[in-house]
């Protein structure tokens, strides 16, 4: 049978969620109440670790690593990783990828050459590094969620794909070694199909086992939005990220012959004489005689003509699954001097800031049609492309990712999936120096910090918050620590209006789950509404698993009530009706605080003229006048 492969899911960002300010850590930031996350141990199951970097160089920890630590460094190959006071542990799993596909096995060892692990636990976990930069952009300090944190890498991934039983076999190591936070930046393509098949999804069952072992998992949402029902990862026992963008941007501008300037994004490195206006061509135009031009529009590589594109600004389409920077390796080996990158229409406004290999820049679908209209009038038509910059302070921010993936899932409808958003655009963190930032081959560059956008640059910041809040309340459940994010998260932006989709419209718990995460208030969120393994074994038993199917998970010490309750009933800090017909009441949701338990009901009742009209949304807000204990709600009536 082939193994089930999941995918990888491919610093402003601690100030823009008000943990500091312009580099001074607030009186009342998580990082002091988390004590930076000292001694607590982050796990992440990814593509490895590149050990060299500053990130997880051991020189500011203090005290030894926790006796209660059973993790190492296993690798014994040349090159391999070798352990130290921050980065404690290092291991690998690939015996199910040697049988699936051997040729994606790069050795046996832990060393990450993708770079795509080593981003995003030095998001969770690395320690505070100045002056880092992607080739001089975002410069500044690199800082992790938990700088203090101890951080394992576990290699379960391997050239972006992740088989079935070495995620599992990750899972396990971590929980044995003794992690406090699992991180998992990847998942598959696609929701789980049935119900059946839940518990035979790696992740799904991994982390099911995690949360019966009191270890907190976070995982990526999946970068298949903005489409609904495409959230992955949606099992009630892990926290489910969206990714949401900061303030900052790297624009740049295109200056066209008629003196009109539109603004683009990029990260490119190399730049156009300021004063010089250079010829434009369509990459459809510029096609060889033995390509298609409507393929050679995307620019994949060998479509187009050296001699119609040399030293010309060529005009490429977005998407034809060609790698965006791989766009720009064709112009240049082409002999383009240029390329700027027009979105289609689905793309819309959506664009992303990529280090190209020759001076270059993204536009909008807007843009594009602009730019489209005045080559098509002129018989010459020239460009200029400006150096890029960083610009911080960008209104309307945050706002959920284009990629994001979102609700509801069509697995557990019941459960709101997502459930929390954070930024995951544009984020600078550490990355292997074997391979280019772009990953593109023949690119030549190296860096030790890159700039990736994806919900799995998301994923890690709630994997270190939740490592501070780790170190803030041990007394704390997995599912304690994941009420507080979610409860206390931001639903506006920064000019106190409603956070915005991709497209300018409102974005809704869909897509974002409770919100933008607040770290800040986590520590303090009033109350938590709390969950307990055999809370997850009857919420199985709901689904339509029975006594037999759970024998194994609970060591036979479980058996499914006798009237077993309705799934919307699971003590969740959001609350879905897919289905309403008349009344929908859930019998009890609990929440303790100091140790006391309450108990509440909510009652949901259609009404006529609400009626088949789709989900609405809401929300359910407990206050004491100081705190503010907010829940997404939301219904479809359909009777």
């Amino acid at each position: 049978m082939a193994s089930t492969m999941l995918k990888l899911h491919t610093t402003r960002s601690w100030d823009f969620m008000d943990m500091e300010r312009d580099g001074q850590i607030l009186p009342d930031s998580i990082w002091k109440h988390g004590r930076f996350g000292q001694d607590v141990i982050i796990a992440n199951l990814d593509s490895g670790v590149w050990p060299e970097s500053n990130s997880f160089t051991d020189e500011e920890v203090v005290g030894e690593v926790p006796k209660r630590w059973k993790g190492s460094c296993s690798d014994t190959a040349k090159y391999g990783v070798s352990c130290n006071k921050k980065l404690i542990g290092a291991r690998y799993f690939n015996k199910d990828m040697l049988l699936s596909n051997p040729g994606a096995v790069d050795g046996n060892w832990s060393r990450d050459t993708e770079g795509h692990g080593t981003h995003t636990l030095s998001t969770a976990g690395g320690r505070f590094v100045p002056r880092a930069s992607l080739f001089g952009y975002a410069n500044g300090t690199a800082k992790g969620g938990a700088p203090r944190a101890r951080v394992a890498a576990y290699k379960v991934c391997w050239s972006g794909e992740c088989a079935a039983a070495d995620v599992l076999a990750g899972f396990e190591a971590a929980i044995h070694d003794g992690a406090d936070v699992i991180s998992v930046s990847f998942g598959q393509d696609a929701p789980v199909a049935t119900v059946a098949s839940f518990l035979q999804e790696p992740v799904t069952l991994g982390s099911l086992h995690a949360a019966m072992n009191g270890v907190s998992v976070v995982c990526s949402a999946g970068n298949s939005g903005p489409l609904e029902d495409t959230v992955v990862n949606a099992a009630p026992w892990v926290t489910t990220v969206a990714a949401s963008t900061v303030d900052r941007d790297f624009p740049n501008v295109v200056t066209l012959g008629n003196n009109a300037h539109m603004t683009g994004m990029s990260l490119e490195t190399t730049t156009l004489h300021s004063t010089q206006l250079y010829s434009m061509i369509k990459a459809s135009d510029a096609a060889l005689a033995s390509s298609d031009p409507a393929v050679a529009s995307t620019c994949p590589p060998g479509t187009l003509d050296p001699e119609k594109v040399k030293n010309k600004i060529v005009v490429c389409v977005r998407g034809g699954d060609i790698p965006r920077v791989t766009k720009g390796m064709t112009v240049l080996n082409a002999g383009g001097t240029g390329m700027i990158l027009a979105n289609g229409e689905m793309d819309g406004d959506d664009i992303v800031a990529d280090p190209h290999v020759l001076p270059a820049t993204m536009i909008t679908y807007s843009e594009a049609m602009s730019l489209y209209k005045y080559m098509d009038s002129s018989k010459n038509p020239v460009a200029n492309i400006s150096p890029s910059k960083t610009e911080v302070g960008v209104k309307n921010s945050p706002s959920v990712a284009a990629f994001s993936s979102r609700g509801p899932s069509g697995t557990l409808p019941c459960v709101l999936k997502p459930d929390i958003a954070a930024p995951g655009v544009d984020i600078l963190a550490a990355f292997t120096e074997y391979v280019s930032p772009t990953e593109v081959p023949n690119d030549e560059r190296r860096s030790e910090y890159a700039i990736l956008s994806g919900t799995s640059m998301a994923c890690p910041h709630i994997s270190g918050v939740i490592g501070l809040l780790k170190a803030a309340r041990p007394e704390w459940s997995p599912a304690a620590m994941r009420s507080a994010i979610m409860t206390t998260a931001r639903t506006q932006d920064n000019t106190g209006a409603p956070m915005r989709d991709h497209d300018g419209r409102e974005a809704t718990a869909f897509a974002f789950g409770a919100g933008n995460i607040h770290p800040n208030r986590a520590v303090d969120p009033g109350l938590v509404y709390d969950l307990s393994k055999e809370d997850y074994f009857v919420f199985l038993c709901s689904m339509g698993f029975n006594s037999s199917d759970l024998a194994k998970l609970s060591a036979g010490n479980f058996t499914c009530p006798e009237k077993v309750p309705p799934m919307e009933d699971l003590n969740y800090p959001s609350i879905v009706v897919p289905a309403l017909r008349h009344t929908s009441t859930p019998a009890a949701l609990e929440f303790g605080k100091d140790g006391e338990v309450k108990e509440f009901k909510v009652t949901f009742k259609s009404e006529k003229d609400k009626l088949g009209k789709g989900y609405v949304f809401g929300r359910l807000v407990w206050s004491d006048g100081t705190h503010h204990v907010r829940s997404p709600v939301v219904v479809n009536a359909l009777v």
